[in-house]
């Protein structure tokens, strides 16, 4: 079957069509399972198919759209994270003991997005209790990155990066701690955006079979991925607001407007290199690329900044919070482990890894004086978005990289321009945004040499999310944006 025309059309474009009836819920639907089907078995972007019900759903989107009737998402196909739970299908998070756990109600953000009358085909594939940047279980296998599938298409929202690239889907959820949107939509051409910290009620996105219960992130959020800038607005809009069951009533957020609505407005800092993180050539060629384009079409650019944040200060510190954080669920044996190890450590071996050993073993007087330094840091970007409006950054330190399943992520490493450094250091590009709760919206660059996609993070300012999604609009209005993978590209 030839590629239908609306595959990789946006939720923006496809919305404008069935409202002119240029197209029906039930074709959009049906075109998606189509591509599903010719194409997953390469891929494996969709671990858990809900066709019949989305056919339904759609078919009551037609009969809505006939009757005159508007919602933001009304007929538009979307595929949710494995992580997050909708009723009657299996949340696993890749263990395998919880296969065949089946919450009985869909998580809030779900919910919210029935509600504004998303179609919604399936669930898409994780690694392993969200704690990779490749995304494979034993329960569901190895999702693969669709412009090379020998690489990864990033973790742990890989499935819906994967599935939007290959043009299953218009929009998808995505959830971020370690930078699992971010990097996801870097590794594969795309648009995502971590929200600020707690702007998106995230109950119901919960390991199995922990109750869906109110919840506030410490550091961890949800948010949206796309094709387009434009359309993570649009799903972000649908997903924002606080819990109901907290805030009492639900009510209307309204975030502030975007400081600028033009290029030439906005004033930027870039950054492309990291004390402890180096970049890649292509990472750092495709940053200056656009810190041109940019300067050229009026942005204020600027390369340095007493303001920023010392990164290999903050670095460290966000290293011992995730771990502070992730340590808590660790089985005892491996907590007995990580404390044996930490007796060990040196007063001077300050390595990411050292830091990440403190934060599994640290006792809570330890974590209060961290939470003390990040509200400083948090200070300190205040400071800074008074006199910048955006920072630019990369989210990892290279194009997607091949398949590496060993299972200690300790023993892995990353080759940056020749050189080797460890695996789970990468965390030092996506947590500057992550520590301080800041908004970053992920924006795709074109592809490398090698035809694999790059990308930079706009980290904007606190709860001033339209900021740098406006921008990232205004960038790809002007530069272009999200490329159909070749291989799949029919």
């Amino acid at each position: 079957m030839a590629k239908s025309e609306w595959s990789f059309k946006s939720a923006a474009e496809l919305s404008a069509a069935l409202i002119a009836k240029k197209v029906s819920a039930v074709e959009l639907t049906r075109d998606a399972i189509d591509r599903i089907e010719r194409h997953d078995g390469k891929i494996n972007a969709i671990c858990v198919r809900d066709f019949d019900r989305a056919l339904a759903t759609a078919h009551e989107a037609d009969a809505a759209i006939a009757r005159g009737e508007t919602q933001p998402l009304l007929g538009i196909p979307v595929t949710i994270k494995e992580s997050f739970n909708i009723a009657g299908l299996p949340t696993t998070w890749g263990f395998v003991p919880q296969k065949d756990f089946k919450p009985a109600e869909d998580a809030l953000a779900v919910s919210r997005i029935k509600q504004a009358g998303g179609v919604i085909l399936g669930k898409t594939n994780v690694p392993l209790g969200l704690g990779d940047w490749q995304s494979y279980n034993d329960i569901y296998g190895t999702t693969n990155n669709p412009y090379d599938l020998g690489r990864t298409p990033g973790g742990s929202s890989g499935g819906s990066s994967a599935a939007l690239a290959a043009g299953y889907c218009a929009l998808a959820t995505g959830s971020d701690i370690g930078g699992s949107l971010r990097v996801p939509a870097f590794h594969c051409g795309l648009y995502a955006h971590k929200p600020t910290i707690n702007l998106c009620a995230a109950r119901g996105e919960t390991p199995p079979p922990f109750p869906a219960i109110p919840r506030e992130g410490d550091l961890a959020v949800i948010g949206p991925m796309a094709r387009t800038a434009a359309d993570l607005s649009l799903l972000l809009d649908v997903m924002a607001g606080p819990d109901p069951l907290e805030a009492g009533v639900a009510y209307k957020l309204e975030l502030p407007a975007a400081r600028h609505q033009s290029l030439r407005d906005f004033r930027v800092l870039v950054i492309d290199s990291h004390p402890l993180m180096p970049t890649d050539r292509d990472v750092r060629g495709a940053i200056e690329k656009l810190a041109t384009d940019l300067s050229k079409a009026g942005v204020t650019i600027t390369r340095e900044s007493a303001l920023l944040p010392d990164l290999a200060v903050t670095s460290r510190l966000y290293m011992r919070m995730l771990l502070g954080f992730l340590g808590a669920f660790f089985p005892p044996e491996e907590y007995a482990d990580a404390q044996a190890r930490g007796i060990e450590l040196s007063p001077d071996d300050l390595s990411f890894g050292a830091e990440r050993l403190r934060g599994i073993t640290a006792r809570h007087r330890a974590w209060v004086l961290d939470a003390g330094a990040r509200a400083t840091l948090r200070a300190q970007w205040r400071a800074l978005f008074r006199s910048f409006d955006a920072v630019i950054c990369p989210i990892m330190p290279t194009p997607a990289y091949p398949h590496d399943h060993s299972p200690e992520q300790d023993q892995r490493r990353i080759s940056i321009d020749g050189k080797d450094y460890p695996y789970s250091d990468q965390l030092a590009w996506p947590g500057i945004a992550t520590l301080p709760g800041l908004p970053a919206t992920a924006v795709p660059l074109g592809l490398s040499k090698g035809g694999l996609p790059v990308g930079v993070q706009i980290i904007g300012p606190y709860l001033e999310d339209r900021t740098p999604l406006r921008f990232a609009e205004l960038i790809e209005r002007e530069f272009g944006g999200f490329i159909p993978p070749p291989m799949f590209d029919d």
